[in-house]
Protein backbone atom coordinates (compact mmCIF):
# COMPACT_ATOMS: atom_id res chain seq x y z
CA UNK A 1 0.00 0.00 0.00
CA UNK A 2 1.43 3.30 -1.15
CA UNK A 3 2.40 5.98 1.64
CA UNK A 4 -0.26 9.04 1.82
CA UNK A 5 -0.98 11.56 4.50
CA UNK A 6 -4.28 10.56 6.43
CA UNK A 7 -6.36 13.43 6.92
CA UNK A 8 -10.15 14.66 7.01
CA UNK A 9 -11.53 17.26 5.36
CA UNK A 10 -13.42 19.56 7.95
CA UNK A 11 -15.61 22.21 7.98
CA UNK A 12 -12.73 24.60 9.75
CA UNK A 13 -10.10 23.89 6.78
CA UNK A 14 -13.07 24.71 4.29
CA UNK A 15 -14.01 27.81 6.36
CA UNK A 16 -9.96 28.50 6.86
CA UNK A 17 -9.49 27.59 3.05
CA UNK A 18 -12.31 30.38 2.21
CA UNK A 19 -10.70 32.79 4.29
CA UNK A 20 -7.44 32.89 3.06
CA UNK A 21 -8.45 32.81 -0.62
CA UNK A 22 -10.25 36.11 0.09
CA UNK A 23 -7.09 37.34 2.57
CA UNK A 24 -4.85 36.51 -0.56
CA UNK A 25 -7.64 38.56 -3.06
CA UNK A 26 -6.89 41.70 -0.75
CA UNK A 27 -3.01 41.17 -0.36
CA UNK A 28 -2.47 40.65 -3.92
CA UNK A 29 -4.70 43.98 -4.80
CA UNK A 30 -2.32 46.11 -2.06
CA UNK A 31 1.17 44.40 -3.76
CA UNK A 32 1.15 47.14 -6.12
CA UNK A 33 4.07 50.01 -6.61
CA UNK A 34 7.44 50.57 -5.73
CA UNK A 35 6.95 49.45 -2.64
CA UNK A 36 5.95 45.86 -3.28
CA UNK A 37 10.18 44.86 -4.02
CA UNK A 38 11.17 46.71 -0.54
CA UNK A 39 8.02 44.90 1.67
CA UNK A 40 8.86 41.57 -0.48
CA UNK A 41 12.40 41.68 0.87
CA UNK A 42 11.51 42.46 4.47
CA UNK A 43 9.13 39.70 4.30
CA UNK A 44 11.61 37.50 3.49
CA UNK A 45 14.05 38.29 5.79
CA UNK A 46 11.29 38.11 8.66
CA UNK A 47 10.23 34.52 7.89
CA UNK A 48 14.06 33.52 7.76
CA UNK A 49 14.98 34.96 10.70
CA UNK A 50 11.60 33.17 12.25
CA UNK A 51 12.03 29.56 10.62
CA UNK A 52 15.87 29.70 12.34
CA UNK A 53 14.56 30.87 15.42
CA UNK A 54 12.45 28.41 15.50
CA UNK A 55 15.61 25.90 15.47
CA UNK A 56 16.78 27.62 18.26
CA UNK A 57 19.34 30.33 16.21
CA UNK A 58 19.41 33.25 18.28
CA UNK A 59 20.28 35.95 16.10
CA UNK A 60 17.74 39.13 16.22
CA UNK A 61 15.80 40.08 12.91
CA UNK A 62 18.20 43.59 12.89
CA UNK A 63 20.89 40.84 13.31
CA UNK A 64 19.85 38.78 9.94
CA UNK A 65 19.47 41.92 8.06
CA UNK A 66 22.64 42.87 8.27
CA UNK A 67 23.91 39.71 7.77
CA UNK A 68 22.13 39.54 4.48
CA UNK A 69 22.97 42.71 3.33
CA UNK A 70 26.82 41.58 3.72
CA UNK A 71 27.22 43.18 7.20
CA UNK A 72 29.82 42.29 9.95
CA UNK A 73 27.94 40.57 12.40
CA UNK A 74 28.91 39.86 16.30
CA UNK A 75 27.26 36.52 16.39
CA UNK A 76 28.41 32.54 16.30
CA UNK A 77 29.68 31.64 12.96
CA UNK A 78 27.22 28.14 12.29
CA UNK A 79 24.03 30.79 13.17
CA UNK A 80 25.20 33.37 10.83
CA UNK A 81 26.01 30.13 8.31
CA UNK A 82 22.80 29.51 8.43
CA UNK A 83 21.30 32.61 7.38
CA UNK A 84 23.23 32.63 4.57
CA UNK A 85 22.15 29.26 3.76
CA UNK A 86 18.70 30.29 4.21
CA UNK A 87 18.80 33.13 2.67
CA UNK A 88 20.10 31.54 -0.67
CA UNK A 89 17.36 28.63 -0.24
CA UNK A 90 14.52 30.86 -0.19
CA UNK A 91 16.00 33.12 -3.50
CA UNK A 92 16.65 29.84 -5.06
CA UNK A 93 12.74 28.11 -4.57
CA UNK A 94 11.43 29.08 -7.94
CA UNK A 95 14.12 26.78 -9.29
CA UNK A 96 12.67 23.96 -8.07
CA UNK A 97 9.71 21.54 -8.55
CA UNK A 98 7.66 20.05 -5.15
CA UNK A 99 6.91 16.92 -6.40
CA UNK A 100 10.54 16.27 -7.66
CA UNK A 101 12.61 14.33 -5.29
CA UNK A 102 16.64 15.41 -6.94
CA UNK A 103 15.12 19.42 -6.17
CA UNK A 104 14.13 18.27 -2.32
CA UNK A 105 17.82 17.25 -2.12
CA UNK A 106 19.26 20.04 -4.00
CA UNK A 107 17.46 22.22 -1.39
CA UNK A 108 18.76 20.50 1.59
CA UNK A 109 21.60 20.47 0.02
CA UNK A 110 22.02 24.17 0.08
CA UNK A 111 20.00 24.86 3.11
CA UNK A 112 22.15 23.10 5.15
CA UNK A 113 25.45 23.21 3.95
CA UNK A 114 28.46 23.63 5.76
CA UNK A 115 26.57 22.80 8.55
CA UNK A 116 26.12 18.66 8.70
CA UNK A 117 28.18 16.33 6.35
CA UNK A 118 25.53 14.67 5.03
CA UNK A 119 23.26 17.99 3.52
CA UNK A 120 21.91 17.17 0.33
CA UNK A 121 21.34 13.14 1.55
CA UNK A 122 18.86 10.86 2.96
CA UNK A 123 19.49 10.14 6.74
CA UNK A 124 21.74 7.03 7.16
CA UNK A 125 20.83 6.44 10.76
CA UNK A 126 17.90 6.23 13.15
CA UNK A 127 16.27 9.65 14.12
CA UNK A 128 13.96 11.31 16.61
CA UNK A 129 12.98 13.80 18.02
CA UNK A 130 13.07 15.24 21.40
CA UNK A 131 11.62 18.17 23.51
CA UNK A 132 14.37 18.77 26.27
CA UNK A 133 15.06 15.37 27.18
CA UNK A 134 11.52 13.40 26.13
CA UNK A 135 11.33 11.99 22.79
CA UNK A 136 8.16 12.77 21.30
CA UNK A 137 8.43 11.44 17.79
CA UNK A 138 10.70 8.18 16.84
CA UNK A 139 10.87 8.33 12.93
CA UNK A 140 10.49 5.41 10.46
CA UNK A 141 13.85 3.07 9.58
CA UNK A 142 16.59 4.84 8.07
CA UNK A 143 15.83 2.29 5.23
CA UNK A 144 12.50 3.19 4.85
CA UNK A 145 13.46 6.99 3.82
CA UNK A 146 14.11 6.65 0.54
CA UNK A 147 10.44 4.35 -0.46
CA UNK A 148 8.81 6.65 2.28
CA UNK A 149 9.38 9.77 0.57
CA UNK A 150 9.16 8.74 -3.16
CA UNK A 151 5.43 7.50 -2.08
CA UNK A 152 5.09 11.12 -0.70
CA UNK A 153 6.12 12.99 -3.37
CA UNK A 154 4.14 10.66 -6.23
CA UNK A 155 0.75 12.02 -3.54
CA UNK A 156 1.34 15.85 -3.87
CA UNK A 157 1.60 15.32 -8.04
CA UNK A 158 -1.32 13.48 -7.77
CA UNK A 159 -3.59 14.79 -5.15
CA UNK A 160 -6.12 16.65 -6.20
CA UNK A 161 -6.13 18.15 -2.36
CA UNK A 162 -6.87 21.84 -2.34
CA UNK A 163 -2.74 23.28 -2.23
CA UNK A 164 -3.19 24.98 1.26
CA UNK A 165 -4.35 21.72 2.48
CA UNK A 166 -1.88 19.09 0.98
CA UNK A 167 1.22 21.61 1.47
CA UNK A 168 0.19 21.51 5.54
CA UNK A 169 0.17 17.94 4.92
CA UNK A 170 2.70 17.59 3.04
CA UNK A 171 4.84 19.69 5.91
CA UNK A 172 3.48 17.39 8.69
CA UNK A 173 4.40 14.54 6.94
CA UNK A 174 8.07 15.42 5.58
CA UNK A 175 8.07 15.87 9.89
CA UNK A 176 7.25 12.91 10.72
CA UNK A 177 9.11 10.94 8.06
CA UNK A 178 12.38 13.13 9.19
CA UNK A 179 14.31 12.62 6.25
CA UNK A 180 17.16 13.92 6.97
CA UNK A 181 19.84 13.75 10.03
CA UNK A 182 19.28 17.76 10.20
CA UNK A 183 17.19 20.57 8.76
CA UNK A 184 13.98 18.64 9.02
CA UNK A 185 11.84 20.96 10.02
CA UNK A 186 13.29 24.74 8.07
CA UNK A 187 13.13 22.01 5.39
CA UNK A 188 9.19 20.78 6.18
CA UNK A 189 8.59 25.18 6.21
CA UNK A 190 10.36 26.10 2.62
CA UNK A 191 8.55 23.07 1.00
CA UNK A 192 5.53 24.23 2.02
CA UNK A 193 6.24 27.71 1.19
CA UNK A 194 7.29 26.57 -2.51
CA UNK A 195 4.01 24.34 -2.81
CA UNK A 196 2.29 27.39 -1.88
CA UNK A 197 3.92 30.02 -4.27
CA UNK A 198 3.41 27.66 -7.54
CA UNK A 199 -0.68 28.01 -6.59
CA UNK A 200 -0.31 31.92 -5.63
CA UNK A 201 3.31 33.13 -6.45
CA UNK A 202 2.56 36.10 -3.42
CA UNK A 203 2.88 33.60 -1.46
CA UNK A 204 6.70 32.90 -1.74
CA UNK A 205 6.90 36.10 0.56
CA UNK A 206 4.11 35.26 3.23
CA UNK A 207 6.17 35.06 6.60
CA UNK A 208 4.50 32.38 7.92
CA UNK A 209 7.17 31.52 9.97
CA UNK A 210 6.28 34.74 12.26
CA UNK A 211 3.06 32.90 13.44
CA UNK A 212 4.79 29.66 13.94
CA UNK A 213 7.54 31.33 16.23
CA UNK A 214 5.16 32.90 18.25
CA UNK A 215 3.03 29.85 18.15
CA UNK A 216 5.74 27.32 18.65
CA UNK A 217 4.22 25.51 21.27
CA UNK A 218 0.40 24.85 19.74
CA UNK A 219 2.94 23.81 16.40
CA UNK A 220 4.80 21.44 18.54
CA UNK A 221 1.57 20.36 20.31
CA UNK A 222 -0.54 20.07 17.13
CA UNK A 223 2.34 17.45 16.01
CA UNK A 224 2.24 15.60 18.49
CA UNK A 225 -1.78 15.10 18.23
CA UNK A 226 -1.29 14.21 14.71
CA UNK A 227 1.36 11.79 15.77
CA UNK A 228 -0.89 10.25 18.47
CA UNK A 229 -3.66 9.75 16.53
CA UNK A 230 -1.90 8.69 12.79
CA UNK A 231 -3.96 11.53 11.57
CA UNK A 232 -2.63 15.08 10.78
CA UNK A 233 -6.24 16.86 9.85
CA UNK A 234 -5.32 19.04 13.36
CA UNK A 235 -1.74 19.67 12.41
CA UNK A 236 -3.55 21.40 8.76
CA UNK A 237 -5.87 22.92 10.88
CA UNK A 238 -3.24 24.55 12.77
CA UNK A 239 -1.46 25.63 9.36
CA UNK A 240 -4.60 26.73 8.17
CA UNK A 241 -4.60 29.14 10.52
CA UNK A 242 -1.13 30.46 10.92
CA UNK A 243 -1.60 31.41 7.02
CA UNK A 244 -5.04 33.48 7.59
CA UNK A 245 -3.07 35.11 10.44
CA UNK A 246 0.60 35.89 8.90
CA UNK A 247 -1.79 37.27 5.43
CA UNK A 248 -3.62 39.67 7.87
CA UNK A 249 -0.57 40.74 9.53
CA UNK A 250 1.14 41.26 6.01
CA UNK A 251 -1.96 43.41 4.87
CA UNK A 252 -2.16 45.35 8.23
CA UNK A 253 2.09 46.47 7.22
CA UNK A 254 1.80 47.05 4.26
CA UNK A 255 -1.26 49.24 4.72
CA UNK A 256 0.52 50.82 7.58
CA UNK A 257 3.37 51.83 5.47
CA UNK A 258 1.60 52.70 2.80
CA UNK A 259 -0.04 55.77 5.02
CA UNK A 260 3.33 56.39 6.38
CA UNK A 261 4.98 57.40 3.35
CA UNK A 262 1.70 59.38 1.95
CA UNK A 263 2.26 61.51 5.17
CA UNK A 264 5.64 61.77 4.97
CA UNK A 265 5.07 62.56 1.08
CA UNK A 266 2.74 65.56 1.78
CA UNK A 267 4.50 67.05 5.12
CA UNK A 268 7.26 68.42 3.59
CA UNK A 269 10.48 70.49 5.14
CA UNK A 270 9.79 74.15 4.96
CA UNK A 271 12.02 76.19 2.38
CA UNK A 272 14.37 78.00 4.43
CA UNK A 273 14.73 81.84 3.85
CA UNK A 274 17.43 82.33 1.25
CA UNK A 275 15.35 79.06 -0.65
CA UNK A 276 11.49 81.41 -0.46
CA UNK A 277 14.19 84.51 -1.68
CA UNK A 278 15.44 82.62 -4.59
CA UNK A 279 12.02 81.21 -5.66
CA UNK A 280 10.22 84.70 -5.31
CA UNK A 281 13.06 86.45 -7.36
CA UNK A 282 13.11 83.70 -10.36
CA UNK A 283 8.53 84.85 -10.56
CA UNK A 284 9.37 87.97 -10.07
CA UNK A 285 12.73 89.41 -10.82
CA UNK A 286 11.94 93.22 -10.75
CA UNK A 287 11.42 93.35 -7.20
CA UNK A 288 13.65 94.92 -4.74
CA UNK A 289 14.62 93.99 -1.47
CA UNK A 290 12.31 96.17 0.48
CA UNK A 291 9.62 94.60 -1.99
CA UNK A 292 10.35 91.04 -0.73
CA UNK A 293 10.81 91.47 2.81
CA UNK A 294 7.20 92.65 2.72
CA UNK A 295 6.17 89.45 0.73
CA UNK A 296 7.80 87.29 2.89
CA UNK A 297 6.87 88.97 6.12
CA UNK A 298 10.93 89.00 7.14
CA UNK A 299 12.88 92.88 7.79
CA UNK A 300 14.73 94.08 5.31
CA UNK A 301 18.16 93.98 7.05
CA UNK A 302 17.31 89.81 7.22
CA UNK A 303 16.55 89.46 3.59
CA UNK A 304 19.52 91.90 2.50
CA UNK A 305 21.67 89.44 4.95
CA UNK A 306 20.96 86.44 3.01
CA UNK A 307 20.96 87.95 -0.51
CA UNK A 308 24.14 88.90 -0.08
CA UNK A 309 25.25 85.85 1.24
CA UNK A 310 23.42 84.28 -1.87
CA UNK A 311 25.45 86.56 -3.95
CA UNK A 312 28.74 85.40 -2.68
CA UNK A 313 27.41 81.34 -3.21
CA UNK A 314 27.32 82.97 -7.01
CA UNK A 315 23.61 81.55 -6.82
CA UNK A 316 21.48 85.40 -7.00
CA UNK A 317 23.33 88.68 -9.07
CA UNK A 318 21.30 91.92 -9.85
CA UNK A 319 21.89 92.60 -13.08
CA UNK A 320 21.23 96.18 -15.16
CA UNK A 321 21.28 99.44 -13.12
CA UNK A 322 20.38 100.20 -9.54
CA UNK A 323 16.84 101.34 -10.50
CA UNK A 324 15.04 99.56 -13.62
CA UNK A 325 17.93 96.43 -13.06
CA UNK A 326 16.77 92.88 -12.05
CA UNK A 327 17.79 90.10 -10.44
CA UNK A 328 19.07 86.69 -12.12
CA UNK A 329 18.82 83.54 -10.18
CA UNK A 330 21.78 81.12 -11.11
Amino acid sequence: MAYSPQFQLTHTMMRRVAEISEYIGQWTASNQGALVQQLRRENRIRTIQASLAVEQNTLTLEQVTAVIAGKTVLGAPKEIQEVHNAFAAYEAMAHWQPSNGDDLLSAHQMLMQGLVLDAGQWRSGGAGIYRGEQLVHMAPPANQVPRLMAQLLDWLDTTDAHPLIASSAFHYELEFIHPFSDGNGRMGRLWQTLILSQWQPLLAYLPVETVIKAQQQAYYQAFRQADVSSDCTCFIEFLLGAMATALQDAIAVEQKTRVEMKVKTRVKKPLTTPEQILDLLKAQPELTLAEVARHLGRSVSTIERAAAKLKQQNRLSYQGPKKGGHWQVH
